[in-house]
């Protein structure tokens, strides 16, 4: 090739090269220029519709629910379904402040609920109270000094729902009114109780401001159709790692029960441990007694139902209870007369005896017309227990709370029907004191004035 031609083609090749880059690097200036615009439009619009939603929330009360989890108990099957039902109302803004992450299998709640998880000690309940404003928090724990701070704040206000009884506590060895978490519910505005005897009767003698409130069922009484009682089966409901649960009993019953109904089985709705597992194998049951494992949805075993037996030590309210009332399900209860379930289709033993555990089964499970009889009377009994209707108490209580009015607060407090009277209450606590008395020797000696006082040494 021509030098002089080589000369000319070179020097334009590097002219169009350098042009090229200098074309490349004007492109990428552009494109970064353009990203970061888009970003910032993007965080610009983000603030917006939070600024927006924080606009839509303020004109909402926002009510937080503090539990665990939102899977496996009875308080957690609670919360999901009055967050359910209280996401209908266009009034509240639901958050939902839970101690673990988000678990597989937990109870539904809807999308729009706010999720807040308090995982380690990154984030501390009262900085979420703070920094989302929380109007009234529904509490579910029994913490001694998260209660007194929080009876502190003024910039919300807290409903402390007592899940437990009076008798748990006594059997968890607290003998003391001053050691026990009703101590701190005096300094506490509003409480929440689910046990009659102590609503009316105790906690007024306590000096606790409370109120009656009767917890939803997992199950819509109008879209539940009954069990038959043609099967000759058993349910016990619970956590079996919860010793109150006592499920022993059962399944010791059981051993004769099969005597007189060799067909007769028994599921646990539970997951199995080794003592029971050993237990039922000591006593040649593992062709009669079965543990079914955890189950959100009962359903298929309340169907196939004729019988509950609940041989709990204390309960509160007892979700299993009222699943099996209003299955129309006969139940067998161990003491717990003081339990606003108790009556209707019940049949309460006042002693820790297997064997009379399985006579009252026999008896049931025999009998086609008594148990029919119970389980009508059961199933009848949860009418006034309808899950909309306790809804409608909550909205008048979170209301009540909202605006401060003590009037609405002690109007809706005054609104139970069926409030015990001295009589009765009387009635009850001596039954409960007997059977502390036969349980315990400690309490051989206790009087009913100390029992009603919750002071024993």
């Amino acid at each position: 090739m021509n030098k002089k031609l080589y000369k000319i083609i070179n020097k334009w090749t590097n002219k169009i090269n350098h042009k090229n880059i200098n074309c490349f690097f004007y492109l990428l200036k552009i494109v970064v220029v353009l990203f970061l615009l888009i970003i910032l439009i993007l965080i610009l619009l983000f603030n917006r519709i939070n600024v927006l939603k924080d606009n839509l929330d303020n004109n909402l009360i926002k009510v937080a629910y503090y539990c665990k989890s939102i899977k496996y108990g009875g308080v957690e099957r609670v919360m999901s379904i009055i967050i359910n039902y209280l996401s209908k109302e266009n009034i509240f803004s639901q958050y939902l402040i839970t101690k673990s992450d988000i678990l597989e299998g937990e109870y539904p709640i809807p999308n729009i609920t706010k999720r807040i998880r308090l995982v380690g000690k990154r984030t501390s309940l009262f900085e979420v109270i703070k920094k989302k404003k929380i109007d009234i928090l529904i509490y579910n724990f029994y913490e001694k000094r998260e209660i007194r701070k929080l009876n502190k704040l003024t910039n919300v206000k807290v409903i402390y729902y007592d899940h437990s009884s009076f008798l748990y506590w006594i059997y968890l060895k607290v003998y003391k009114f001053e050691d026990s978490i009703y101590y701190e519910y005096k300094k506490c505005h509003y409480v929440i109780s689910l046990i009659p005897v102590e609503n009316d009767y105790l906690f007024k003698k306590w000096g606790i401001n409370s109120i009656l409130m009767h917890n939803p069922t997992s199950f819509e009484y109008d879209s539940v159709i009954p069990s038959d009682l043609s099967f000759k089966n058993i349910i016990m409901m619970g956590r079996n790692d919860d010793p109150i649960k006592r499920f022993d009993l059962g399944i010791k019953a059981m051993k004769n029960i099969i005597k007189e109904i060799s067909i007769c089985q028994m599921n646990i709705v539970s997951l199995p441990i080794k003592d029971y597992e050993k237990l039922i194998l000591d006593l040649n049951l593992e062709k009669n007694v079965r543990f079914v494992g955890f189950q959100k949805n009962v359903e298929v075993y309340l169907k196939n139902s004729s019988l509950h037996i609940l041989p709990s030590l204390s309960e509160s309210y007892s979700l299993a209870l009222s699943e099996a009332k209003i299955f129309g399900i006969p139940s067998i209860i161990c003491g717990l007369d003081y339990l606003a379930l108790a009556k209707k289709g019940t049949v309460i033993i006042y002693d820790d005896n297997p064997d009379t555990i399985a006579k009252e089964s026999i008896k049931i499970l025999k009998n086609d017309k008594y148990r029919k009889r119970l389980g009508n009377e059961a199933r009848k009994s949860m009418e006034k227990f309808k899950n909309h209707l306790i809804a409608k108490k909550w909205v008048k209580l979170l209301l009540s709370v909202y605006k401060g009015d003590d009037k609405l607060f002690k109007e809706l407090a005054s609104e139970n029907e069926n409030k015990i009277n001295d009589l009765e209450a009387n009635k009850i606590l001596n039954n409960q004191l007997n059977l502390l008395q036969k349980r315990n020797t400690l309490f051989q000696h206790v009087t009913l004035n100390q029992l009603k006082l919750f002071s024993f040494y």
